[in-house]
């Protein structure tokens, strides 16, 4: 029985890589028929760089989550999204302690290989980083190594 987005959103919301509590990672919207993820963050402390700030490798696990899972929602399977390429772009920096939101793109999910983008953004909207990826669909046979957030 597939589910439909939101109970597709709250199942993925309970049982999480373990990545998702140092991120602070929320799926906020889901649209599984566009490829399409919403998601906030809210990275811990330890995430920071010396400036006070979201260090730049964490900004872009963020969005390599929004990317992937935006793949994966679009497949309607339980599928792994390992990444062959990526590259992000910084337009300014992400300040510790407030929410950060990323959108998550699947933009072509073939067979051997899925591209995807994802924007990370400041509660007031500001642009902070984008990244564009590809990967490799890999459909599992078992769950992976997730977290239930009961």
């Amino acid at each position: 029985m597939a589910l439909d987005d939101e109970e597709l959103k709250a199942r993925m919301n309970r049982f999480v890589p373990p990545t998702a509590e140092i991120l602070g990672q929320e799926i906020l919207e889901i649209d599984s028929a566009a490829g399409w993820v919403k998601m906030k963050f809210q990275p811990v402390a330890a995430c920071r760089n010396p400036m006070g700030n979201i260090q730049g490798g964490i900004m872009v696990a963020m969005l390599d989550d929004a990317a992937a899972f935006a793949a994966i929602i679009k497949s309607g399977k339980r599928i792994g999204i390992p990444t062959i390429e990526l590259k992000t772009s910084f337009f300014a920096p992400a300040k510790f302690g407030v929410p950060l939101f990323a959108t998550g793109r699947c933009l072509k999910l073939g067979k051997r290989v899925a591209f995807m983008e994802a924007d990370l953004f400041d509660e007031a909207g500001t642009l902070l980083a984008r990244l564009t990826t590809s990967a490799i669909p890999v459909e599992l046979p078992e769950p992976g190594q997730l977290v239930d957030r009961k």
